[in-house]
C-alpha cells in the first residue's frame, strides 16, 4: 500500500459514526510480518504512515521502541510484533506505524504492513478459544473471513497495560448505599474487568458481569424476568448497567438500544465505559440513549459518575 493510498484509508469518519446502533464495525487489518493477519477497531486508529525516526530512550518497558516527535506531540511507540508470540524467528521491525489513540492515550504501533479495511456484523465477531487468548489476554476476538482465513482482534488496553503497567486505584470513599446495592457491567477485555471491579469494591457496591454483549443481554432479561416474577422492582436487583462500546456478537449501541427499549428497565441507567473517547463516540452513545459516557480508565472520573447513579 503506497503512501496516498494510506493517507485515504480513514477518511470518512463521518459515515463510521453512523454505524452505531447498526451492530457492524469496521477494522483496519494489518501483518506483522508473518502469514498471520491482525486487527484493530478503525475507531481506534488517527493515522497511518511510514515508521518515522525513533528516538531511543533508557529503561523503556519491554516492547516499547522509543519515542517519536509527530506534530509537536511526543509519543510512545510500540512494536506490536514483541508483544505476540508469533510463529519462527522474529520479523524486523515494524515499517509502517499506525497512531493509536484510545484510554486517553496516543501511541504508535509497528506493524509490517496494513492491508485493508473491512466492515463486519459484529455477531461474526467471536471470543477467541483458549489457544488464540493464553497470550496474556492480547487477543480479545476472533473474526473468521473465510474458512482458512483468520483475523485476531488486537485488545489494546491489554497491550498498554503490559507495557506501562495498571494504574493504583486508591482514595475513593465508599458510596452510601444499602449493602445489597448491586451494578450489572459488560466488557471484552479483561483487564478492564478487572479494573471496574476494583472500583466498585471500593465503592462497596456488589457487582456482576459478563464478557461481550449478547451474553449480557440475556443475562439481563433473566434478571429482568425474575424481578418480574418475584413481584420487585429492578433497581432492588440492578442499579446501574455498565456497558462498553466495542464487544464481540453484540456492540455495547445495540445492547443499550435493546435495554431503552424494553420497560422493565425503566429508571436502571446506563453508563458506557470506553476506551472510544472521542467525542463522536460520544455522540453515538447519546443517540442511542446511554445516561453518561466515561472514557476508560480513569477510575475517580468513574466513580464520581457511578455514586449520584448508586445513591439516588
Amino acid at each position: 500500500m503506497n503512501m496516498s493510498e494510506k493517507k485515504n484509508l480513514l477518511e470518512s469518519v463521518d459515515a463510521r459514526t453512523r454505524l452505531a446502533g447498526s451492530n457492524k464495525m469496521e477494522i483496519l487489518l494489518f501483518s506483522l510480518g508473518t502469514r498471520e493477519t491482525f486487527g484493530i477497531n478503525v475507531f481506534k486508529v488517527r493515522e497511518v504512515g511510514q515508521t518515522p525516526h525513533i528516538t531511543k530512550t533508557p529503561n523503556m518497558p519491554r516492547g516499547v521502541e522509543g519515542l517519536v516527535s509527530l506534530r509537536g506531540n511526543v509519543i510512545p511507540v510500540l512494536s506490536l510484533s514483541a508483544f505476540l508470540d508469533l510463529d519462527g524467528p522474529p520479523p524486523p521491525l515494524g515499517r509502517t506505524m499506525m497512531v493509536a489513540e484510545f484510554s486517553k492515550r496516543t501511541l504508535g504501533f509497528l506493524v509490517h504492513e496494513v492491508d485493508r479495511i473491512i466492515r463486519v456484523d459484529w455477531d461474526r465477531v467471536k471470543a477467541p478459544e483458549t489457544a488464540l487468548s493464553s497470550n496474556q489476554g492480547l487477543i480479545s476476538a476472533v473474526i473468521e473471513l473465510d474458512e482458512s482465513h483468520l483475523v485476531s482482534i488486537l485488545d489494546a488496553e491489554q497491550i498498554l497495560a503490559n507495557a506501562f503497567g495498571e494504574a493504583v486505584i486508591i482514595d475513593i470513599p465508599p458510596a452510601r448505599v444499602d449493602e445489597e446495592t448491586s451494578v450489572f457491567f459488560v466488557d471484552d477485555s479483561s483487564v478492564a474487568r478487572r479494573k471496574i471491579g476494583e472500583v466498585l469494591d471500593k465503592l462497596r457496591v456488589k457487582h456482576k458481569h459478563a464478557t461481550n454483549g449478547a451474553e449480557a443481554w440475556a443475562r439481563l432479561q433473566a434478571i429482568a424476568a425474575h424481578a418480574q416474577q418475584a413481584k420487585k422492582s429492578l433497581r432492588d436487583e440492578i442499579r446501574i448497567i455498565m456497558v462498553d462500546a466495542e464487544m464481540p456478537e453484540m456492540d455495547g449501541y445495540v445492547l443499550t438500544k435493546h435495554i431503552k427499549s424494553d420497560p422493565r428497565f425503566d429508571g436502571v441507567p446506563v453508563v458506557m465505559h470506553s476506551s472510544l473517547s472521542s467525542e463522536a463516540n460520544r455522540a453515538m452513545g447519546k443517540e442511542v440513549g446511554v445516561d453518561a459516557y466515561v472514557a476508560k480508565f480513569d477510575a475517580p472520573v468513574l466513580a464520581d459518575t457511578l455514586r449520584p447513579l448508586l445513591e439516588r
